[in-house]
């Protein structure tokens, strides 16, 4: 995958169409450790909103308590909105990062 620039844009001269730089970025969602959340709560929320397997869950909530944070689910801004703003509703801290 090509990674664009922060300041790049594209014009489509012929149509006015134009992606922004944003647009093209790509952006994780990253879950920070706390001294609240039990394992099986964060698990419980990494299949229901970014729909990890069991697995992949269960080793994002290690990560994220052996690290203090893990990057769990990357794609397009608008994407992962709602589902950062889910986990955050569910008492995890999280926050979207360009990559």
């Amino acid at each position: 995958m090509k990674h664009w620039p922060i300041s790049a844009s594209l014009h489509k001269t012929d149509s006015n169409i134009e992606l922004k730089a944003t647009d093209l970025a790509s952006f994780e969602i990253i879950l920070y450790n706390d001294d609240v959340n039990t394992f099986d709560h964060v698990i419980d929320c990494l299949m229901k909103y970014c729909k990890h397997d069991a697995q992949q869950a269960e080793q994002c909530a290690l990560l994220v308590h052996t690290k203090g944070k893990c990057a769990v689910k990357s794609g397009d801004y608008s994407t992962l909105q709602p589902l950062c703003e889910a986990l955050c509703e569910n008492g995890l801290s999280a926050q979207i990062e360009m990559v």
